[in-house]
């Protein structure tokens, strides 16, 4: 039946429309509040300076005690047209990792970015295949499947807009969205 490849697509196309219409409120990309990347040039090294929690209204304190446990850096970021984790990046995926299996129950999304360069269609597989990858290394850490979720956005929402190196390599990234 001719019908099933056309639903296929509309259920695919209209996934998307919901993922990229649910957003958290406030905050960057990288779960920052104030707008720092929480970046140094290229290291991994800078910090974000806010975990992503207001005021603390509506949170209880062991679940503000939770929250407050995430790690602060929150984005790592690939080289031009690639997918490999970066060996600066991964004390901060370990340290993710741990997070997630001391506690079960916390889902995170990982929201993967190409910069502009390339086709849309070229950029969104290559979002995915940052997210994947990073999910591929939370699982040997040991983080189980059922509290990771890829989202590739491709180059449709920069960390900065600009068309140079330095704002390239912003955009080439994934981010941890808890």
């Amino acid at each position: 039946m001719q019908f099933k490849p056309y639903a296929q697509g509309l259920a695919v196309a209209v996934s998307l429309a919901v993922l990229a219409g649910c957003s958290s409120t406030g905050g960057t990309q990288d779960g920052s509040m104030d707008g720092t990347s929480g970046m140094g040039a290229g290291t991994g090294s800078g910090t974000a300076s806010s975990q992503g929690m207001e005021s603390g209204q509506g949170v209880s304190g062991s679940e503000m005690g939770d929250r407050n446990a995430i790690p602060e850096q929150r984005t790592i970021y690939f080289a031009f047209d690639r997918d490999t984790i970066r060996p600066e990046f991964e004390p901060i995926l370990e340290a993710h990792a741990q997070y997630l299996k001391s506690h079960p129950n916390t889902q995170v999304v990982l929201e993967g970015h190409a910069d502009e360069r390339g086709t849309r269609e070229y950029n969104l597989g290559l979002g995915e295949r940052r997210a994947q990858a990073v999910e591929q290394y939370l699982s040997v850490e040991g983080v189980s499947s059922s509290q990771v979720e890829i989202v590739s956005y491709g180059e449709e929402r920069p960390a900065v807009r600009g068309h140079n190196e330095e704002s390239y390599a912003q955009n080439r990234r994934v981010v941890f969205d808890y």
